[in-house]
C-alpha cells in the first residue's frame, strides 16, 4: 500500500489550485508511464485507456479530480507538509478528493491489463472540479470512448452515492418605480422582492426525493437602493436552488419562478444537473457485493458527477465532512480499504 501513499505524498506537496493544476497533472503522468502505461493529456486532465481493451464490452470510467480549494484560514500546519501522524495523512486535498484518486490509480494499474477483467477501463484524473470550470471533465468527455458507467471518486466513507443534488444560482430582479421616500411617492422594488422572498421561503417543492429529499431554495444575498431618502426602483437577490434527482434543471426553476409575483428569476448556468444511478445497476449490485455493508444515500454536495450523461456512482475513501475544512487529514486504512472494494467491485463487474 505504500504506492499509491506515496503519489498522494507527492500530490499533497505539490500546490494545484483549480486552473493551476499542471504540476500534479505533470505528476501524474510521469506515475503511469512509469508503469508501462501511455497517459494522453488535455489540457490539465489525464487520462488513459486500459491495455486490455476489448470491443463489444463494457466501458467502466474511473474518475476524481486533482485540483484543491484553498487552504482554509483556520490551518495550524502547513498545508503542502504531507505528514502521518497516529496513522493520519495530513494536508491540503489528502481527503477532498487525493485519497479517492490514488485509490483508483492504484486500482487501474493493477487492473488494466488482466486478461480475467470483464470490462474495458478509462482513468481520468481531471481539474477544475472544485470550480466546476470548463476545462475539467466538461471538456474531457468529449475525447473519450463512448462510457457506460462510471465511479465518481469523492470521500463518501466508501458508502455508496447513488443520488447527488444539482445546482443553480440564480439572480432575482424586481422592478418598481423611484420616488421621495417623505412623500411615499414610487413603487418601492424592495418591498417586491420581500413579498417574492417570502414565497420562495414557503414554498414546499411538489417532488420529493427517497434519497435527497426535497428541492430546496435559499436567498442568499440581497442588494437595492442608493440613498435613505429615495425609494428604490431596483432590487436584486441571489437564490442558492438545490435540485433533487425528480427534476430537471430547467424545471426547478420554472417552478420556482411560478411562485413569485413580482421578481424575474435569471439562472446563471443548468449545466450542473442532479444525478441519479438505480439501486438495481450492475455498477450498485458489484459495489455491494464488494463490500456489503456499504449504504445507499443522497449526496448534498455537488461534484462532477452533474456533468456526466451516463450513470455513475460516487464512492471514495474519506469523510465528506472533512473537506474543505482546516487541517484536512484522510486515514492510511481507508486508502487501503478502497483500493481493495474498487478492485472486489471491478473484478466482479
Amino acid at each position: 500500500m505504500t504506492d499509491p501513499i506515496q503519489l498522494l505524498t507527492r500530490l499533497i506537496q505539490t500546490p494545484s489550485l483549480s486552473r493551476q493544476e499542471d504540476a500534479t497533472a505533470d505528476l501524474i503522468a510521469d506515475y503511469l508511464t512509469d508503469r508501462g502505461i501511455t497517459p494522453h493529456r488535455h489540457l490539465n486532465n489525464v487520462w488513459a485507456r486500459s491495455r486490455n481493451w476489448q470491443d463489444g464490452r463494457s466501458t467502466i470510467l474511473l474518475n476524481s479530480h486533482h485540483d484543491t480549494v484553498k487552504p482554509a484560514a483556520g490551518y495550524t500546519r502547513d498545508p503542502y507538509h504531507a505528514e502521518v501522524i497516529d496513522g493520519k495523512l495530513y494536508g491540503l486535498g489528502s481527503n477532498d478528493a487525493g485519497g479517492a484518486l490514488v485509490s483508483l490509480i492504484a486500482t487501474f494499474v493493477a487492473l488494466e491489463n488482466d486478461p480475467a477483467l470483464k470490462c474495458n477501463l478509462v482513468l481520468a484524473a481531471t481539474a477544475e472540479e472544485e470550480i466546476s470550470g470548463a476545462n475539467g471533465i466538461a471538456a474531457l468527455l468529449p475525447l473519450l470512448s463512448p462510457i457506460d458507467a462510471g465511479i465518481v471518486g469523492e470521500p463518501t466513507l466508501l458508502d455508496l452515492a447513488v443520488a447527488e443534488r444539482g445546482l443553480v444560482v440564480l439572480d432575482g430582479q424586481t422592478q418598481g418605480r423611484s420616488g421621495h421616500a417623505a412623500r411615499r411617492e414610487g413603487v418601492n422594488a424592495l418591498y417586491l422582492a420581500v413579498d417574492d422572498i417570502a414565497a420562495i421561503r414557503d414554498h414546499t417543492f411538489a417532488r420529493p426525493s427517497e434519497q435527497l429529499g426535497p428541492t430546496t431554495a435559499t436567498v442568499t444575498v440581497i442588494a437595492s437602493g442608493t440613498q435613505h431618502n429615495v425609494v428604490p426602483d431596483r432590487c436584486t437577490f441571489v437564490v442558492d436552488l438545490r435540485v433533487n434527482e425528480a427534476y430537471t434543471n430547467e424545471e426547478a426553476v420554472a417552478e420556482l419562478q411560478s411562485v413569485c409575483r413580482h421578481a424575474t428569476l435569471s439562472p446563471r448556468s443548468l449545466r450542473l444537473q442532479s444525478s441519479r444511478i438505480a439501486t438495481d445497476h450492475p455498477l450498485v449490485l458489484a459495489a455491494c457485493v464488494a463490500r456489503p455493508a456499504a449504504r445507499p444515500y443522497g449526496s448534498p454536495t455537488l461534484s462532477d458527477q452533474a456533468l456526466m450523461a451516463f450513470p455513475t456512482l460516487k464512492l471514495g475513501p474519506g469523510d465528506s465532512a472533512r473537506s474543505h475544512t482546516a487541517d484536512e487529514y484522510i486515514y492510511l486504512r481507508e486508502i487501503e480499504e478502497a483500493v481493495a472494494m474498487y478492485t472486489r467491485l471491478l473484478t466482479n463487474w
